[in-house]
């Protein structure tokens, strides 16, 4: 009887098709809609998270616990294990918001971490010299990492403005913002995340076509900041002095430690590695379980899992872009590339600084290095990815369609 009610309120569908590509529940509706590919993606790696930093808590837990070690060895893997409990309610909630609902979270989120990053310097938590975090005790958290996401979304909406209107000086507008987010980002310091909100604003300025010469013109501006924080800012100065001369003694030779310390990890397992639990040099690595968690990879799993991860990140960035090519919408079409080029841009600076290739900056691997403020900004970050490419033109299917049918019959 129920069955028979069901098909009379809605013509074509019945129980058979719950679930189905042809459910027309919000659930359905979501799963039909999303990039099922994109998802599967992210929490891919954050399954190789999680065993990576069960493999790296032991070394961390050696290092920061002391004898407590043979009490608690899997002490940070419990605890991501607590964060990505956390964040992935998250992620899936943020993935089912209407574009309206997503961008207006983004703009109010934007204004908070603005104003908390305004706080930190006067009353942050300072941690390994630098003052990042605000809150206390169980609930710090950083909010430049939740600030990222909310940046990408609120510089793709005033840039969205010029396919209004040309006129408007959405450009100047942005640089405005992005230069005072990255003074207060230098008074933490954190030169790390300066660079990576930079690189975001460049890309994000770039696709929404801003003429060449003005592109070329913000690009000269680099080497006049790199001299600049060099001469006046003494953590990049000691960051590129350890990184250009690492046989010099001075304020770089812990930077220069961490680097070798890293490389050496890395390399050490050769190309499958030494088994999981089976890695001596990582118990000489500083924050094995966060900024350097690739170089622990390396040495358990091998530089072949390392590649795999490299090439998992770059087919979240690739998938998102060619989902774009069609995309018509100018503001959606900013806020996922932005969103794509932030993922992708944490990722390369986290694994250069791991391998050696760029100075050592504190950058977390997305969804694999430990932290519960990371997690959950990195959960957000891509469900805000997966909500903006919902319904794309790419998929070429929706259930909209059908309902739409359903509606005319």
């Amino acid at each position: 009887m129920s069955a028979t009610r069901t098909e009379r309120a809605r013509p074509g569908v019945s129980l058979r098709n719950r679930g189905g590509r042809g459910d027309p529940s919000p659930l359905g509706t979501w799963f039909w809609d999303i990039d099922r590919v994109l998802l599967l993606l992210a929490l891919f790696l954050i399954a190789i998270g999680m065993i990576a930093v069960a493999a790296g808590s032991p070394a961390s837990a050696m290092r920061y616990s002391g004898e407590h070690l043979k009490f608690a060895p899997l002490y940070y893997f419990w605890r991501q294990a607590m964060w990505v409990a956390v964040s992935l309610p998250v992620l899936f909630g943020v993935s089912m918001l209407p574009l309206t609902m997503a961008r207006r979270m983004s703009l109010i989120g934007a204004a908070v971490c603005v104003a908390l990053l305004i706080v930190v310097p006067f009353a942050g938590v300072a941690v390994n010299g630098a003052r990042r975090w605000v809150g206390f005790g169980f609930a710090q958290f950083q909010p430049s990492e939740f600030l990222k996401p909310f940046f990408v979304v609120t510089v793709a909406w005033l840039l969205s403005f010029k396919s209004r209107d040309a006129e408007l000086p959405v450009t100047m507008i942005t640089a405005a913002l992005t230069g005072v987010i990255a003074v207060l980002l230098m008074l933490q310091p954190d030169f790390g995340q300066t660079v990576i909100f930079c690189c975001i604003w460049l890309a994000l300025v770039t696709i929404a076509g801003t003429p060449t010469r003005v592109i070329l013109g913000f690009l000269s501006l680099i080497p006049v900041g790199l001299v600049m924080a060099y001469l006046f800012y003494s953590t990049a100065r000691k960051r590129i002095d350890a990184f250009l001369f690492p046989g010099v003694e001075g304020e770089g030779a812990a930077d220069h430690f961490q680097t070798n310390a890293a490389h050496n990890t890395l390399t050490s397992g050769g190309w499958f590695g030494t088994g999981p639990g089976g890695g001596t040099v990582k118990f000489g690595l500083p924050e094995a379980h966060t900024d350097y968690i690739f170089s622990v990879i390396g040495e358990e799993f091998g530089l072949l899992a390392c590649m795999i991860v490299a090439l998992v990140f770059l087919a979240i960035v690739v998938r998102v872009f060619v989902k774009l090519l069609d995309e018509q919408d100018p503001f959606r079409l900013l806020a996922a590339s932005g969103l794509a080029v932030q993922f992708g841009a944490q990722a390369l600076v986290s694994m250069a600084v791991n391998t050696g290739l760029a100075p050592s900056k504190g950058m977390t691997l997305p969804f694999i290095s430990y932290g519960g403020s990371s997690m959950i900004a990195l959960s957000l970050g891509m469900g805000l990815l997966l909500a903006f490419t919902r319904r794309n033109p790419f998929l070429l299917r929706s259930p909209y369609i059908a309902q739409q049918r359903w509606s005319a019959e």
